[in-house]
């Protein structure tokens, strides 16, 4: 038995023992949750390889599982804890990848109350939540066009580090008539060098139909080695109309020492065409330059149909429209399913 399925153990049986009534007298409760999905798909992208066919995970959403506890101290605080992990249902295999830790996901532990939240470890990037604000298709790094154009390499997303930050210390606050405003600081360890770190602050405003978001943040740490210093920024947000919802977003990016910048522009739209029935559909453009004044642009577009099969199950089928400047069109197609638990 291998280290990781040691981990996943000693974890399933501590969740266990948290269960029991034991812990209930305690007032503290222990949530197992998570998602499995994957997809089947035609992939190509501009400028790259012929087509691929082939079950891919992630699909529209990276599966997962998670733990979370909540324990309550008195007076309305509460002490928190999550640990999650990204596996492959493709293969069995464990992360998104195997360069993925285990708890790869999210992993804190914190304390909240009246003041707020204050959280340790190692936290989803406040960009990456945000871009989710601001296009239909949310977290997916194969089928949103802000996200690939901002994380995936392949598409040529420049952002640097993942989409999670580890050594975080996260603050949330309370929610003020729909406005809450999130700051994490992430020391990077390296002695002598106090001023290598990460950081970023994201302002969110959820109130009727409106939903805005605006993040900054400022990149010096990756994979726990210095990097040039990154500075990027998102504003954008969605209006549901009712019968259809609209998203936009302008996000940038430059580099320091390597004079690589990037410029996007988003548009999505989610229409309900019954109760169970919705179409996606989402554009993002992309300018990015690099030294000695060369630059390329990039045009993607998504659209698809959603299908609910219960509270818990969704099926899709989607197609992706990717043109990179001096290359020629690529078309993907893909049908998935997810469920969540």
């Amino acid at each position: 038995m291998n280290v990781r399925s040691l981990g996943a153990l000693a974890l399933v049986c501590t969740a266990a023992w948290a269960m029991t009534p034991r812990a209930a007298q305690a007032q503290t409760s222990v949530t197992l949750y998570g998602l499995v999905g994957l997809d089947i798909a035609s992939s190509k992208r501009s400028n790259g390889p012929t087509a691929a066919f082939a079950e891919q995970s992630p699909g529209l959403t990276a599966p997962y599982w998670g733990i979370r506890v909540n324990e309550e101290l008195g007076a309305g605080y509460r002490a928190i804890a999550v640990l999650e992990s990204f596996f492959q249902p493709t293969s069995g295999g464990m992360g998104r990848t195997a360069a993925d830790p285990f708890w790869g996901r999210n992993s804190y532990v914190g304390i909240a109350g009246p003041f707020g939240r204050v959280t340790l470890g190692r936290h989803t990037n406040l960009l990456y939540l945000a871009e989710q604000v601001a296009n239909p298709f949310q977290a997916s790094i194969l089928f949103s066009p802000l996200v690939m154009q901002t994380f995936t390499a392949p598409y040529g997303g420049s952002m640097l580090g993942d989409s999670v930050w580890n050594n975080g210390i996260q603050y949330t606050s309370p929610n003020l008539n729909g406005l809450t405003a999130t700051a994490v600081y992430a020391p990077g360890g390296f002695a002598g060098a106090n001023g290598t770190y990460n950081a970023a602050l994201s302002t969110l405003y959820a109130g009727g139909s409106l939903t805005a978001v605006a993040t900054v943040q400022r990149t010096r740490v990756v994979a726990g080695v210095a990097s040039p210093t990154q500075n990027a920024y998102l504003v954008g947000g969605a209006y549901d109309f009712s019968l259809f919802k609209v998203y936009g977003a302008l996000q940038g990016l430059r580099t320091d020492s390597t004079g690589i910048g990037a410029h996007t522009y988003e548009a999505g739209l989610a229409v309900p065409l019954t109760p169970v029935l919705t179409a996606l559909a989402e554009w993002a453009y992309t300018r990015r330059s690099a030294p000695h004044n060369a630059a390329t642009g990039r045009n993607t577009g998504s659209a698809g149909l959603d299908y609910v099969l219960s509270k818990r199950t969704d099926l899709y089928l989607l197609t992706v429209c990717d043109r990179l400047s001096g290359h020629g069109t690529a078309m993907t197609y893909a049908g998935g399913i997810r469920h969540l638990f």
